[in-house]
């Protein structure tokens, strides 16, 4: 069996029980409902204490522990916020049905608060997403034929009925906090976006527990603000991933729309949304990160899934800086790519074939690198291809 994942509160939760025939748990541990850190803990007679959890905090330090319990202890919390403005939350999906049921069931919480809940089908080969839709009794459908998470994305940001639009991936099930954690970080007008903590839904395979290992898609524990006056843009990495994001409907006149020739769906395979982070940052405007914010991510299971997930990665990133280098003159990008190749990938590629303890496989290394290798080339076909449905459109 593969490692389980506990949700645990330091304030409510007692001993964890029914691990039976596993060794291991991936812990998030909250305070008063808000996420502090993540331990691991070892699985003994099924069970993992209280204490053996708390132990492990506080030994790590905890920063996101020590900011929730001065929050507390100081009574810095508001015992009544005012009601949050009504929010669109926008799923762009594609022939994953029994992923798009899992979220639009975490999601349907928003829908009875009065939020509205979108889901926008990208180039669907069936009309199962349609009729799931429509068996919700609470989401809105659209249809977007263009190819391309960016444009299902765009075509959300166009179609949303309220000023913020709240983005969770298919494969992704929000915590019932989630939205309200995203919405609060609005009240600056200069946030032009919001990221959350995401975590795994699942640690059943090999695959799932290196995706988790290797590629994480949180960015820890602490609230942070990026704010472009004073960060370098070509950093927005750090400021989270599109999977749980939310973006004001205005960054369509501000900034412009999703690169329609980077991610999912398109040769670029990613990054469209670190593009799009650069351009909130480079425009002077700012992105919050906040662990708040929580949502479960499936990770894919097998093998062959996560080297294809990897190559989409390192696909991705390149074709994103040649997408910057080309479109935005960033000069500096290829020493981008030659310090990651040289402080990163090399130095993991060299561990991996030393076979030391804790090292990569090396054929997730490699898929990665292949991805690399093929970036630039794949973003320039995707131009080449926008160009063409653009000219037929």
């Amino acid at each position: 069996m593969g490692d389980a994942v506990v949700d645990f509160d330091l304030e409510r939760g007692g001993r964890v029980e029914g691990l039976d025939g596993r060794k291991q748990a991936l812990v998030l541990v909250r305070f008063r409902g808000r996420p502090i850190q993540q331990v691991t803990v070892p699985v003994v007679d099924g069970c993992i204490s209280a204490d053996e959890i708390r132990r492990r905090v506080y030994d790590v330090g905890a920063p996101g522990f020590q900011d929730r319990w001065l929050e507390v202890f100081l009574e810095l919390e508001a015992p009544a916020r005012a009601p949050i403005e009504p929010a669109t939350v926008a799923v762009c999906t594609r022939d994953r049905p029994d992923d798009l049921r899992r979220c639009l069931d975490a999601l349907a919480v928003f829908a009875r608060a009065g939020h509205e809940v979108l889901v926008v089908d990208n180039a669907p080969s069936t009309d199962e997403s349609r009729q799931i839709v429509e068996a919700s009794g609470f989401a809105r459908y659209v249809r977007e034929d263009r190819p391309g998470e960016s444009a299902a994305r765009n075509r959300a940001l166009r179609e949303a009925s309220h000023d913020i639009v709240a983005f969770s991936d298919d494969d992704a099930m929000p915590d019932p906090g989630w939205l309200p954690a995203l919405l609060r970080n609005f009240n600056d007008p200069l946030v032009l976006c919001v990221t959350g903590l995401t975590m795994p839904y699942e640690l059943e395979t090999e695959a799932q527990r290196w995706f988790e290992r290797y590629s994480p898609f949180g960015r820890g524990f602490v609230r942070t603000v990026f704010d472009g006056a004073d960060v370098n843009p070509l950093t927005a990495w750090r400021a989270g991933a599109s999977a749980n994001m939310a973006v004001r409907r205005a960054a369509l006149e501000l900034i412009g729309p999703f690169s329609e020739a980077l991610g999912c769906g398109t040769r670029s395979r990613t990054g469209s949304d670190y593009e799009f982070f650069v351009r909130i940052l480079a425009a002077g405007y700012r992105i919050v990160y906040d662990p708040a914010a929580l949502s479960w991510h499936r990770h894919r299971r097998t093998w062959n899934e996560l080297r294809q997930v990897l190559r989409g990665y390192g696909t991705g990133v390149y074709a994103a800086w040649m997408h910057l280098l080309v479109a935005h003159r960033e000069l500096i990008v290829p020493k981008l790519a030659l310090g990651w190749l040289l402080h990163t990938q090399l130095p993991n590629l060299l561990r991996s074939l030393l076979r030391r303890p804790g090292s990569v496989p090396l054929d997730l290394l490699v898929a990665e690198l292949r991805g690399c290798l093929v970036g630039p080339w794949a973003y320039v076909m995707a131009r080449r291809e926008l160009r063409r449905l653009e000219a037929i459109s």
